[in-house]
């Protein structure tokens, strides 16, 4: 079955700012993000490695994720991103 969202956290560095967001279509956002295309958090800290993201069902499930992880303590989403990329490593070229 295809996956029609994602969730996402995007970091300035390793244990740095970190941004969760959402999309239907993951790729193109992380390319908005990393030439900053469009204005705002990630562009003003520097948010463009692709540290995590998990695929879903549904945008609306997605969404329902993030707003859970937006609710999150930073150590729990810390925990997220090495329990699945624990050097941090940039994983764009995964999603392509």
């Amino acid at each position: 079955m295809e996956k029609n969202g994602f969730v996402y956290i995007l970091a300035s560095a390793r244990n740095g700012t970190i941004y969760i967001g959402v999309t239907s279509d993951l790729p193109k956002r992380v390319w908005e993000h990393r030439t900053q295309a469009v204005p705002g958090f990630t562009r003003q800290h520097r948010c463009h490695t692709l540290v995590w993201y998990e695929a879903h069902d549904s945008l609306e499930e997605a969404r329902k994720r993030e707003l859970q992880m937006k609710e999150w303590r930073r150590a729990w989403k810390i925990r997220e991103i090495e329990g699945l990329n624990p050097e941090w490593a940039d994983l764009y070229d995964t999603i392509l």
